[in-house]
Parts: structure tokens; C-alpha cells; sequence
């Protein structure tokens, strides 16, 4: 069992830049893929950025590559999404979540545990 908890959302002028956190619970953190999703009103969920087990490899859809950068700590248990150069459109509720499978991937259904979100509103 993986429980995810997201900080670091807000408000923030459009150019600007944020990072969002994910603090994970439990001893097989790092045997886990993370992803962050989002979602804003009225639209379906969006894949952000994931990562592998070991940090070597991440993904991104071009939505968002070059401005977005995913990273992770498995000692303290913390994957990252930090965020620059955003945009209106950047604005959405953002969860992270844990994949049983090691690699990274935009398959939301292959991700097992989710956090319960963090509200990024990126105004212009």
C-alpha cells in the first residue's frame, strides 16, 4: 500500500514557475514508476510527466516538454514536478501517482495509487 500526499500548488502569474511536491508512505517507494496527471474542469485527465524506478528515465508529452521537469528522491521518498514558464492552459488540478511497473508511462490505468490532488491556477 502506497499513500501520496501533493503540496506546493497555488496561484501564480503566467511565465512564472512552481514545484510541486509528492511525499509517499511506505518502504517500496523506489521499486515504483511515478507520474503526475492532471485535470481541469470540463476536461479529461491529461498525462504530465512520469518517471522510472531508479530516476534514469522520464516522459513527457510535448505539452509540456522543455517546461516541465520530473525528478524524484527515494530516500526521502519524494518525487518532483517542477514547472516553468507557465501558461493559462497549465491550469488544473495536479496528482501525482505510483505505478506497480518500473518504467515510466502515460497509461493512467497502469498507475495503481493516486494522490488526492493539488490545485495549480496559472493566471494571465
Amino acid at each position: 500500500q502506497v499513500q501520496l500526499v501533493e503540496s506546493g500548488g497555488g496561484l501564480i502569474q503566467a511565465g512564472g514557475s512552481l514545484r510541486l511536491s509528492c511525499a509517499a508512505s511506505g518502504r517500496t517507494f523506489s521499486s515504483y514508476a511515478m507520474g503526475w496527471f492532471r485535470q481541469a474542469p470540463g476536461k479529461e485527465r491529461e498525462f504530465v510527466a512520469a518517471i522510472s524506478w531508479s530516476g534514469t528515465n522520464t516522459a513527457y508529452p510535448d505539452s509540456v516538454k522543455g517546461r516541465f521537469t520530473i525528478s524524484r528522491d527515494n530516500a526521502k521518498n519524494t518525487v518532483y514536478l517542477q514547472m516553468n514558464s507557465l501558461k493559462p492552459e497549465d491550469t488544473a488540478v495536479y496528482y501525482c501517482a505510483a505505478s506497480i511497473g518500473g518504467l515510466p508511462s502515460s497509461t493512467d490505468y497502469l498507475y495503481k495509487y493516486w494522490g488526492q490532488g493539488t490545485q495549480v491556477t496559472v493566471s494571465s
